[in-house]
């Protein structure tokens, strides 16, 4: 197959997997009129971007891993990142409740295009126009870049709690399910974004770049976000409505942060899928931030050095050296958004569909998903099956974490307490990343011994235990459902 047709495949495949799922997603009838559904549209299009290109900024460390630091150095700034991620919700989760989400994920973009900038300047001096940081000074760039990541990552974390507090408004719970597709393709859009796009900047251009592209590109949505995005129906021209949530019949002042983490405290759901989302970050991270070192470590495909290496020689005129290759490591990043795009689908309308829009059954489904994976990657270790089993397992995690963090936390904490509970869901999924980043970083083979395949058991083993005790919760929530004030819309 000719390499430019090799190259294009992958995205071609991406935009016919968008249009089928746009247009034959079957959708709720709830009366809304055709103007409200363009305004809604024009409301939760650049917020799903905005959040797509926060991955973008967010993820973008992973192409340092090489040029910049080692994985183990790696793991160590993505761990102080993540922890700042996950223990913000007690900050953020009630700022966005009293500001709303439109403020909040201006601020969530502006922030982390500051970060992004910082850490691209850091980048940038330490380089001093070599292809690769100098093993000598990686260790005293850590603890920089943990710190400027940490400031990227409190932003980052208004972000979700802002889109879903933002949608919390616009869609009533029976639409929310079926929705969680469609709104996936965005999010999942930031996985491409992260790893194919900053994969090519890096291969065609230089670290630096890696960290300003998306901060010039979120500069761009905070302005769209500021034109287009509004709170509720109400502030757009539109009726407010009864959405079937648990905030349906509340009136009033909006209950304070401690009442409301009080009520959460007393709900056995809430702290169940809070449990799960743990293990659905560890898990997720678990994939996501190794299957490209895996495949470069072990020579299956060649990395971004080697590729500047080739390009050099053949600009001097030299015959290039020849490059290993892998289909899933070159296109990790939109092979994952596919995964996510489908898994969000599958599980929206499962729910929806299947199980009364009730979220704990599928997530229950898609970690047997997990398990299953888990078992057979300890199988195709030594072949290149083992990029298809991750691909698959990427769906069935990505899946679960739409379905809980973004839809059953707007269920059961409705749009009044939205921000506090998904706050809470969402940051026990970056402290599960946490736990994966400092495990991981651990136990993986390092130096030579990464180099045979035989050595990276350690990989599956410690994933295979987070996915049968996500499977053993997701069995406390099967039959869990929000309980709403008045009758549904």
């Amino acid at each position: 197959m000719p390499t430019w047709l090799t190259e294009l495949l992958p995205i071609a495949l991406l935009l016919v997997l968008v249009v089928l799922v746009v247009t034959r997603l079957p959708r709720a009838d709830l009366g809304h009129s055709p103007a409200f559904l363009r305004r809604r549209f024009t409301n939760w299009f650049p917020v799903g971007l905005t959040y797509a290109f926060l991955y973008m900024g967010r993820y973008n460390l992973n192409a340092c891993i090489g040029p910049i630091f080692d994985k183990t150095q790696f793991s160590g700034v993505f761990f102080w990142g993540t922890v700042t991620y996950g223990v913000s919700f007690v900050i953020n989760g009630p700022l966005t409740d009293r500001f709303g989400g439109r403020k909040t994920i201006i601020v969530a973009a502006l922030g982390s295009l500051a970060a992004n900038v910082a850490i691209g300047l850091v980048i940038m001096r330490a380089l001093h126009g070599a292809l690769a940081v100098p093993k000598a000074e990686q260790a005293a760039l850590v603890p920089l870049l943990s710190v400027l990541y940490s400031i990227n990552m409190y932003f980052q974390s208004f972000g979700a709690v802002s889109i879903v507090k933002v949608n919390s408004a616009w869609f009533h719970l029976r639409e929310r399910g079926t929705f969680g597709g469609i709104f996936g393709i965005l999010i999942s859009l930031g996985l491409y974004f992260a790893y194919d796009w900053s994969k090519f900047i890096l291969d065609t251009s230089r670290a630096p770049w890696v960290f300003f592209v998306p901060a010039m590109i979120l500069g761009v949505f905070a302005v769209l976000d500021w034109f287009f995005v509004r709170d509720t129906p109400g502030e757009a021209g539109h009726a407010d409505f009864d959405l079937g949530d648990a905030s349906s019949g509340q009136t009033g002042p909006r209950m304070p942060v401690i009442t409301v983490v009080k009520m959460m405290l007393r709900s056995p759901a809430i702290l169940t899928i809070a449990a799960v989302e743990f293990f659905s970050g560890y898990l997720r991270n678990s994939i996501l931030q190794y299957y490209r070192t895996f495949a470069e470590e072990t020579g299956r495909a060649a990395t971004s050095a080697a590729k500047k290496a080739a390009a050099l020689a053949l600009s001097k005129g030299l015959p290039p050296p020849e490059l290993a290759t892998e289909f899933v490591h070159d296109h990790w990043g939109v092979l994952n958004c596919m995964a996510g795009i489908a898994g969000g689908v599958i599980a929206g309308l499962i729910s929806d569909r299947a199980f009364g829009s009730r979220r704990g059954p599928v997530a229950g489904v898609l970690y047997a998903v997990m398990v299953v994976g888990s078992l057979l990657m300890f199988a195709t270790l030594n072949n290149r099956a083992i990029g298809w089993v991750v691909v698959v397992m990427s769906l069935a995690i990505i899946g679960v974490h739409g379905m809980l963090s973004g839809t059953a936390s707007m269920d059961f904490g409705g749009k009044r307490n939205v921000g506090v509970v998904v706050g809470v869901v969402d940051g026990f999924v970056y402290l599960g990343t946490a736990a994966e980043a400092l495990v991981l970083g651990s136990v993986l083979p390092k130096g030579d011994f990464a180099k045979d395949t035989h050595h990276w058991w350690t990989w599956p083993a410690v994933i295979l235990p987070a996915a049968l005790v996500g499977l053993a919760l997701t069995t406390r929530v099967w039959h869990a459902r929000p309980v709403s004030n008045a009758s549904a819309h």
